[in-house]
This record gives C-alpha cells, structure tokens and sequence, in this order.
C-alpha cells in the first residue's frame, strides 16, 4: 500500500546528464545556460550553483584536500551554514547535538 513519490532532478544542459534521461527512477528537468535560458518556472539551478560557490570558497584556504578527506570538510561546512541562521542558544544546542 506504498506510493513511490515522484522524484525530479533539476540540472543544467551539460551533456554529462544526458544519461539520467535514460532513467526512470525519476524525471530530469533543465535549463540550457548556452541559450540564455537560467530558469524555466520552477526549473532552475541557482541554489546548488550559490551553495558550490560558498563551498569552493571556503575550501580555497585548504588547499590539496585528498578525496578521502573531503566529506567531513564538507559536513563542517554544512554545519557551519546551520549554526549561521540560527540564534545563540539554539546554535550551541545544534551543534552540541551534532557533535555528540
């Protein structure tokens, strides 16, 4: 008596995702940069493309981070942009509760 929810990834026209089309766990939507197009309604990649900036960003200092090493360098920034929204007490209980 499960209903599978349907799943929609949003993309840009990069031909590396042409293959999920293939897919039909879920369905592809994009919008083509080349051709000026950089949202359609709903159908846009502006918050990935705001969260890789901030995250490349903070990376730089860190220079030479082995791939092996890069998923906790990626949760403390995650953690980091969680605290930042949050006021004072509710931050330190958030990260208490993340680190224990």
């Amino acid at each position: 008596d499960h209903n599978k929810e349907s799943l929609t990834v949003y993309t840009d026209g990069f031909r590396a995702y042409d293959p999920l089309d293939e897919d039909d766990a879920f369905t592809r939507k994009y919008v083509v940069h080349s051709d000026g197009e950089y949202a359609d309604g709903d159908i846009h990649v502006n918050t990935c493309e705001s969260h890789a900036s901030l995250t490349r960003r903070w990376l730089s200092p860190h220079r030479g981070v082995s791939k092996d090493k890069l998923t906790p360098y990626l949760k403390a920034f995650q953690l980091r942009r969680e605290l930042y929204r949050k006021p004072g007490d509710e931050a330190l209980k958030h990260a208490l509760d993340a680190v224990l």
